[in-house]
């Protein structure tokens, strides 16, 4: 007789095992939070444990979401307003908006005013099945303000059933203070992680590489601060312009390297052969209107994994749904359905460096999402609607 904790059965299962891994008429048991059997009802070993009858639903991996910036004060819903009646960004910016404007905000704002903001962003990617999400900092920009932000993520993590994964972005832009002095900063910033680190902060560190935002020559000297701490590294990567960001952060061995739209073919085989994955921000290139595209056909040729993700942020991606990213990744990029669905499990996993989730198999952590759907693809066909049933996160139901 099997000893298991729960048991889930009448279901369909994309165990992104395999592909897509589907199995039909499938049923699946947890044990200590962990996956201990999957396959086939019919080959479901006998076992007295609690069974829960999923109706027909289909299940999937826990979603993860890799990159997002849900934290932050006030929001540029006016910006975006002026924008459209023809004010450049540009001129926002000189008058003193853009991302300054939401470092200002997010700078006057406490600890409690910023959990009460990101909570509601949070919620609506758990009530579409994610299980685990990552959150940046970044709209600080000095060390309080930095690590009031990541403080924030960890208490997100304590106040919802979901596993919090904290990228430290303090490289995001230069401060108003710091103009002029663009070198200056990016060494404090360095100078940032290993006390962050110490309060056990930080999962990782990012940094914006591009002609607008940091150089080569700056970024290392963060990733070099992010490796004496002993943390791996990620990367906002060649999507403004081909800086050699993607070559940049696979030579650091980095998690992953994001936007990608000016990647050339050399940066995309750097990663391949590093293991660095791409995460494609869809909702981006649709909110500021990019006209080009991460080049999809050299990602599958050099055998670059793919995640994709909503870069939720107040500035160039407010996109508060994963399952519409689904969709976007589909039409403006033209993934196939298992490559997409494979971005927002499997592969968005790795791009966080958690190799223990993101596939239904056994030994695996037992996050599940839950779909009232007919097939698979309905996930990114749809424009709109929620078919999320339920999730499990490590084995308890949410």
């Amino acid at each position: 007789m099997a000893d298991f904790d729960r048991v889930w059965v009448n279901a369909h299962l994309c165990t992104m095992a395999n592909g897509l891994g589907v199995v039909l008429a499938g049923a699946l048991a947890a044990k200590d939070g962990r996956i201990a059997w999957v396959g086939p009802r019919s080959a479901l070993p006998p076992h007295d444990s609690p069974v829960v009858d999923c109706g027909g639903a289909w299940v999937l991996p826990g979603l993860v979401d890799c990159h997002t910036h849900l934290i932050f004060g006030d929001n540029r819903a006016g910006e975006f307003e002026r924008r459209l009646a023809g004010v450049s960004y540009e001129q926002i910016a000189r008058e003193g908006g853009g991302i300054l404007s939401t470092v200002r905000a997010t700078r006057e704002a406490s600890e409690d005013a910023l959990l009460a903001a990101a909570l509601p962003r949070l919620d609506g990617l758990l009530a579409e099945g994610v299980t685990t999400v990552e959150v940046k900092s970044g709209y600080g920009l000095e060390f309080e303000a930095e690590r009031r932000m990541l403080r924030v993520a960890r208490a997100l993590g304590r106040e919802r059933l979901v596993s919090v994964v904290t990228s430290f972005l303090g490289a995001h832009a230069v401060p108003p203070e710091y103009k002029g002095r663009q070198g200056d900063y990016a060494a404090l910033v360095a100078g940032m992680i290993a006390p962050l680190a110490a309060e056990g902060l930080v999962d990782a560190v990012d940094t914006f590489c591009e002609r607008i935002a940091f150089t080569p020559a700056e970024t290392e000297a963060v990733f070099e601060a992010a490796r004496r701490a002993g943390l791996p590294v990620k990367l906002h990567a060649d999507q403004l312009s081909d800086t050699g960001g993607a070559a940049l952060v696979a030579r650091f061995g980095g998690l992953s390297a994001d936007h990608l739209e000016h990647a050339s073919a050399a940066g995309l085989a750097a990663m391949a052969a590093a293991g660095t994955v791409a995460v494609l921000l869809p909702g981006a290139t649709y909110f500021i209107r990019e006209e080009r595209h991460p080049d999809i056909a050299a990602m599958r040729a050099a055998g670059v994994r793919m995640a994709v993700a909503t870069d939720m942020n107040p500035g160039s991606s407010p996109a508060r749904s994963l399952l519409l990213m689904l969709n976007m990744a589909c039409t403006l990029y033209r993934l196939t359905v298992e490559e997409a669905l494979l971005g927002v499990t499997r592969h968005a996993a790795a791009a966080l460096g958690l190799a223990d989730r993101g596939v239904l198999a056994p030994g695996m952590r037992c996050d599940l999402a839950l779909f009232r759907i007919e097939a698979p693809a309905e996930l990114c066909y749809w424009l709109g609607g929620n078919p999320c049933a339920g999730r499990v996160v490590a084995g308890r139901e949410a």
